[in-house]
């Protein structure tokens, strides 16, 4: 087994492994808890951790999350919808509001 991704937010280590599932990569989330007992661990060592169980996987699961975490960051600005005014993160390319499509 080989440790791929670790971070402070339990949600973020969780979509995670549910990417590397959904590709076939079996994996197993550790330390889901252990944000309970912060200040008798080191807070580093009471994140939540992502572990591939087949060490041939490591790289591929690594490549994986490191691909789409650059995609995330480097998706764009944040935009205005045209139709309605609506406020919306840069990774959304339709307007929850009402709907209509991100232009240009």
């Amino acid at each position: 087994m080989k440790r791929v991704y670790r971070a402070e937010l339990l949600p973020d280590v969780g979509h995670w492994k549910n990417v590397l599932e959904l590709r076939g990569i079996a994996c197993e989330l550790r330390h889901a808890h252990l944000s309970s007992i912060v200040g008798e661990l080191p807070w580093l060592e009471s994140w939540p951790e992502l572990w591939v169980l087949d060490d041939r996987d490591e790289a591929l699961a690594v490549r994986i999350i490191r691909h789409g975490r650059d995609h995330t960051l480097a998706s764009g600005d944040p935009w205005i919808c045209t139709s309605c005014g609506e406020y919306l993160e840069a990774q959304f390319t339709t307007c929850w509001s009402c709907g209509s499509d991100r232009a240009g």
